[in-house]
């Protein structure tokens, strides 16, 4: 069968595009098209800006017939989460504090893909500022699964996860302060970096907990995500929290496989939280999957890991609570009812407590420092303990604790992603989880390319 143009990979639609066998306006169009058929199902858009893209369009085309070809991402419709912000057009945070709001200037990870030839086709919905949750009282309507629209597409980076996994774009930003780029990714099936702490500019984009906040891409491949990231990724004077370290080719080892190399499991941090039992098989599998391709497979464990999502949350309050301080005093109507009592929990922490928490992630940190030390690859995991909740429970407990697989990569400032991993209950999907040390981000996609070649997982569409 032939590929419809909306679930071309990035790799193969620049292919297309550069050598004159496709328009950028022709896959532009083809991405609208998708959106009117399928996001008054899915309501992955909060903004869609079809008239502006389409121009977009026409200029990289003709820029493109005039030799002036700027790379693999000219011409590719990508969208934005709604607090990346974005200079004449509104930027919401899904949020009736900035329904109308907006911005006088172009977040910095905005204009890099912007300048290397991408096309917005719009901003995607979210869970309110990255944090609330999908509420049918919330400013704008939730995004839904592809895979099955009476359950969630994952949080916060929901339209993101729904758009790039259902083919309105060919690949989307998110943000990650607990797990919300790999969360969507997990049960989207499609592959979200977080990238090292500082590898992205944070400048523009709606901060949750600064400390925590990470920008990165969402994509259907390991190549595509590695050529977002290759855009995206630098050194910003903008951003006080920026890198200054030398951004590598993120496609010059994909084919490299991962013979010889070792990658850890926290065997004892897996067993102390609930999996469901497809999850753990799936897990097994894709374990099977990298010994058989060379890789050596080895337990670990540190008592920190199990620590992470409850003290990682005590500092995401702490600092969101301070961000949202002046609203939640003045304007505390504009929250929806789930985020307003979260912020809210942030007084009852207490001074003693914050500082054990930042004490115990310096722990983990120098364990993290160790590990890699002892010769160690990289860490694989579970990216979700289980599939994605339906949208009914997900509305109905507010409260949920999250981030049990991913919020100790945040606390440390690590890279990890997250791909495709196989299907569970109701043909719904699993995520597989690779971490690495600091700024090694290109060891994480040769692995996960190893992997992703020798499953198959990323040729599978929703049923939409």
């Amino acid at each position: 069968m032939i590929e419809p143009l909306h679930y071309l990979t990035i790799a193969e639609a620049a292919d297309r595009i550069r050598s004159g066998h496709l328009s950028p306006v022709t896959l532009v169009q083809a991405c609208l098209d998708r959106i009117a058929d399928l996001d008054p199902k899915l309501h992955a858009f909060i903004t869609l800006t079809a008239e502006d893209a389409l121009a977009q369009a026409r200029t990289a085309q003709a820029e493109i017939a005039a030799g002036r070809y700027r790379g693999p991402l000219h011409g590719i419709p990508i969208a934005h989460k709604d607090i990346v912000c974005t200079r004449g057009l509104r930027t919401t945070a899904h949020s009736d504090q900035l329904r109308d709001w907006v911005p006088d200037a172009d977040a910095t990870v905005y204009t890099r893909l912007k300048d290397a030839g991408a096309i917005a086709l719009g901003k995607l919905s979210l869970w309110e500022f990255a944090y609330g949750n999908p509420s049918e009282s919330a400013a704008f309507p939730p995004a839904r699964n592809p895979w099955n629209v009476d359950y969630s597409p994952g949080g916060s980076s929901s339209g993101s996860g729904a758009a790039v996994s259902a083919g309105l774009c060919f690949g989307a930003t998110g943000t990650d302060t607990g797990g919300s780029i790999r969360h969507p990714a997990s049960v989207c099936s499609i592959v979200g970096m977080k990238p090292t702490f500082g590898r992205v500019s944070v400048h523009g984009v709606l901060p949750l907990a600064a400390s925590l906040d990470h920008v990165g891409p969402m994509t259907r491949t390991v190549r595509d995500n590695a050529l977002m990231l290759q855009a995206m990724a630098g050194y910003d004077p903008k951003d006080a929290a920026s890198a200054n370290a030398p951004v590598p080719d993120y496609g010059a080892s994909l084919a490299a496989g991962v013979k010889g190399m070792k990658l850890a499991v926290p065997r004892r941090f897996i067993a102390s939280n609930p999996h469901d039992a497809e999850c753990i098989w799936s897990f097994e599998e894709a374990l099977r999957v990298l010994r058989d391709l060379g890789a050596e497979t080895l337990d670990f464990d540190f008592p920190e890991i199990g620590l992470a999502a409850d003290l990682g949350t005590r500092i995401l309050l702490a600092e969101a609570h301070a961000y949202h301080r002046e609203n939640l005093q003045h304007r505390p109507e504009k929250f929806d009812r789930s985020l307003r009592e979260r912020l809210l929990a942030a007084t009852a922490i207490t001074d003693a407590e914050l500082q054990e928490a930042q004490e115990i992630r310096a722990a983990l940190v120098r364990k993290y420092t160790e590990l890699f030390a002892s010769g160690v690859d990289a860490i694989v995991s579970v990216g979700r303990e289980s599939i994605s909740d339906t949208m009914d429970v997900l509305m109905a407990s507010p409260g949920a604790r999250r981030g049990g697989c991913t919020r100790m990569y945040n606390l440390s400032g690590m890279p990890a992603l997250v791909l495709p991993m196989g299907f569970g209950a109701h043909g719904l999907p699993l995520g597989l989880q690779i971490a690495s040390d600091w700024f090694c981000e290109e060891r994480i996609y040769r692995i996960a390319a190893a992997y992703e070649a020798a499953s198959g997982w990323a040729a599978r569409h929703p049923p939409i």
